[in-house]
Formats: structure tokens, C-alpha cells, sequence
């Protein structure tokens, strides 16, 4: 049923946060969202932001995102400080929202070899980049937080969709199978990712709130399964009749890639059988891409 409760959403203009403003309209909540000109980077800036807003409940999306930015202080300025300002104002504003659900990412778990096994939340976090760095230093700053708000971390591993910027993988591969563009430079085609659909993100966090209580602090937002982009060429190719060369660009081999990262969805799965949700198919994400060019 319908909770009728406003709920604060950080980034609620970017990919993901449109999504998720869509999932909790649907399911009866009032969104709010900060100004466009919101600076996490300032306290002052989120007191005003929470006070304004008096939300029973808060989904913190606003981050830096795209692990190639050029700025790698930025990553720590919003991410890590402008999550504990946000934090520090919730507190400073007295207010004690049912529950607060804050973005990390499962770029903390790093390159690590898992013998091909999925990913679980107990994993030592081991990042190979400023933005899994900076959502670890987020991740410990939350919690000296717990003790004082009801505060949920989620672990988003890779997803897509409508919406997402070309400078992501699926989209600019999208893109080019739906340009015809003769040829398309890629890094490292054996790279393999646990695809979700954005559609199925906002369902999680929905999910997230709706739920009367959860086990646990810490949840994988994924599908449990690792697919490497020369599959994703060869399912584009086969929906379009498509068949591109693929030129190996040095520049796109970056060092520190992670070779393989797949989640356990365990966690995030029992949350979602209380709303009948599943996860969607990627071959269905890219159909459903595919279908908006």
C-alpha cells in the first residue's frame, strides 16, 4: 500500500535517479529532489537542502560516477565528504528519517580472484581506482553514523539502460550497432560484468524502503551473473543482423581494469520476494535499448 512518505533523493536528475524517482512514484511515495545547483562538497548546502525537504526517508545517489573522470580529488570531495556532509546535516536538522539508503558501488571489491564464484558482501574490499577508493572512505565514514540513523549501503554493480551516457560500454555499443557504424574500438573483450537493467536498480530501491525491516546492512545490487562483452557483441549482432569490425584500442586497456566482477544477489533477492520482483534479462535490456534508437 501506498506510504504516502517523502522521500529525498540525491541525484534525482541523473541516470539512475530518474529511474528510481519513477519506482517510488509508482509505489505512492512523495519524491523530493535538491535543486539542480546542490553542492554536496558544502555542509551548509545540505542543511538547508534536509531542513527544506524534511524527508521520512533518504536514497543518496549523487556521485561521481564514470571511473575515467579527470579530476580524482573530485571523487573524495563528493563522494566520501559530501556523503558525511549530508550525514551531518540529517543530524544537525534533528530529524530521524525510518531509513536512509546511501549508493556505494562494487568497484570496492576490486580485482580480486574469486574462482569464478559470485561476489558476497563480506568480501574484504580491495579497490584498483580513486572511485571504488573514495566510495570505501564512504562506506567507513557511514558507518560511525549507524548508532544514530538507520542507515542501508547498497552495492551497485553494473547496469544500463535508456539514458545512460554513450561514454558507458552498453550504450556506446548500442549506439554503433544501431548506427551500422562499420567499425567500433574496444579495450579488452574478455572483460566480463554483472549486467543489471536500471529499471530493476529503482525496483531494488524501492524495495530497499518498502520492506518493514532488513537483515542487514550491507546489499549486492546485481543478477548474479557475469557476461563478457564479446558476448554482448554477439547478441547485438544477432538482434541486428549487424556485424561491425572490432578494433582493439590500446588506450582502452586501462591497467587496473577488474577482469571479472559478479555479484551474489542473495542478499538483495530474499528483499525483493516480498514485491515479486525479478531481475530483467539483458538480452531484454538490449532489445528494449535498441528499440529507443
Amino acid at each position: 500500500m501506498p506510504r504516502n512518505e517523502r522521500v529525498l533523493v540525491t541525484g534525482a536528475s541523473g541516470f539512475t535517479g530518474a529511474y528510481v524517482v519513477a519506482a517510488l512514484t509508482e509505489g505512492g511515495y512523495h519524491v523530493v529532489a535538491p535543486p539542480d545547483d546542490f553542492d554536496l562538497a558544502s555542509l551548509e548546502n545540505c542543511i538547508e537542502v534536509v531542513r527544506e525537504a524534511t524527508p521520512d526517508c533518504v536514497i543518496h545517489l549523487a556521485a561521481i560516477s564514470f571511473v575515467e573522470h579527470i579530476d580524482a580529488t573530485a571523487f573524495y570531495r563528493v563522494n566520501t565528504v559530501g556523503t558525511q556532509n549530508l550525514l551531518e546535516a540529517i543530524a544537525a536538522t534533528g530529524l530521524s528519517p525510518r531509513r536512509i539508503v546511501v549508493a556505494s558501488s562494487a568497484n570496492i571489491y576490486g580485482n580480486i580472484d574469486n574462482g569464478g564464484a559470485p561476489i558476497h558482501e563480506t568480501q574484504h574490499a580491495a579497490p584498483v581506482n580513486h572511485y571504488g577508493a573514495s566510495k570505501v572512505a564512504m562506506e567507513h565514514l557511514v558507518s560511525t553514523w549507524t548508532d544514530r540513523l538507520s542507515v542501508v549501503l547498497t552495492r551497485p554493480f553494473n547496469y544500463t539502460g535508456i539514458g545512460q551516457p554513450s561514454s558507458f560500454l552498453v550504450p556506446k555499443l548500442v549506439d554503433a550497432f544501431a548506427s551500422r557504424l562499420s567499425a567500433i574500438s574496444l579495450g579488452n573483450l574478455h572483460v566480463a560484468r554483472d549486467y543489471s537493467d536500471v529499471r530493476h536498480v529503482a525496483n531494488c530501491y524501492r524495495a530497499l524502503l518498502d520492506a518493514p525491516e532488513l537483515k542487514h546492512s550491507v546489499y549486492n545490487l546485481c543478477s548474479g551473473v557475469a557476461v563478457s562483452i564479446s558476448t554482448i557483441l554477439s547478441e547485438l549482432t544477432a538482434f541486428t543482423g549487424h556485424h561491425p569490425a572490432i578494433e582493439i584500442d590500446p588506450a582502452f586497456v586501462r591497467r587496473d581494469d577488474i577482469q571479472t566482477l559478479c555479484g551474489d544477489a542473495s542478499r538483495i533477492n530474499e528483499v525483493l520476494s516480498a514485491q515479486r520482483s525479478t531481475p530483467i534479462a539483458l538480452d531484454d535490456t538490449l532489445r528494449w535499448m535498441l528499440a529507443a534508437q
